[in-house]
């Protein structure tokens, strides 16, 4: 739709390379955080790119982690049965700042049609990629949200390989079979929004005869690779980091 996105290109000193990753941000948006993953992924020999999912015109400026945080922590305080409660909503809207109503209505209220778009715009950064010379194998990770986009993604358009940290599975299940690359999963063991829907995952995948593998990781949080935040745990990360590494460098490879 001829809409401009900014994102974070990182590529190898000195080194003209074709393979690239993908980097899909959490709900945060693109941070310090998944700047650094891109950043780690070009040290294995392929270029990657973090987009900015929230640059869009109207969007640009406006969401920001700060600004994220402030208007979904009264949510993220209710209990999960309470946060789509009338009532409840009302209370809170009432004493938010427009630019944070803004915010809310995008990521509570019309989210599967934020997400649709972004999915979209990902299709759009990897025919821009292809174009741009980056043409040739090609990988995706994703993070919390932006793992739920990856896995999605991997439906839609042919990638080699996927890497899901604890993200929703695709909208419909059935659509695993579309999935032309191979998918590694890193999950938390603490984390039932999303590790209630593994054993329908488990199911397709085997189903389908798709390559996946999957590691979780008893004790640990929901984003508990990211660094920056509450739920970081060095141990697993570490794990998980080598697992990604590994995944990508066979699946992928240096050039």
């Amino acid at each position: 739709d001829k809409e401009e996105m900014d994102a974070f290109l990182s590529v190898p000193d000195g080194k003209k390379v074709h393979n690239f990753v993908v980097v899909v941000q959490e709900i945060w948006g693109l941070t310090d955080f998944l700047k650094s993953v891109a950043q780690r992924i070009t040290k294995l020999g392929f270029a990657a790119v973090a987009p900015d999912l929230y640059s869009r015109k109207g969007q640009k400026g406006k969401f920001t982690q700060e600004v994220i945080m402030d208007a979904m922590r009264p949510f993220w305080s209710l209990p999960a049965d309470r946060r789509r409660d009338k009532t409840e909503v009302e209370k809170i809207m009432e004493k938010l700042s427009p630019e944070a109503r803004e915010v809310v209505n995008l990521l509570m209220f019309n989210r599967d049609r934020m997400e649709e778009q972004m999915v979209s715009d990902l299709q759009s950064l990897y025919r821009h990629m292809d174009s741009s010379g980056f043409n040739g194998r090609r990988g995706v990770i994703g993070f919390c949200m932006g793992g739920g986009l990856a896995f999605e993604l991997s439906t839609r358009i042919p990638i080699d390989a996927s890497a899901i940290y604890y993200g929703a599975n695709p909208r419909n299940i059935e659509d695993v079979g579309k999935i032309t690359g191979s998918v590694l999963g890193i999950y938390a063991g603490e984390d039932s929004g999303i590790n209630d829907g593994l054993p329908d995952l488990m199911k397709a995948m085997l189903k389908h005869k798709k390559e996946w593998d999957m590691k979780l990781y008893p004790g640990t949080y929901h984003a508990f690779f990211n660094h920056t935040g509450m739920s970081y745990n060095e141990e697993a990360s570490k794990d998980a980091w080598e697992r990604t590494v590994s995944f990508f460098t066979k699946k992928i490879g240096v050039e």
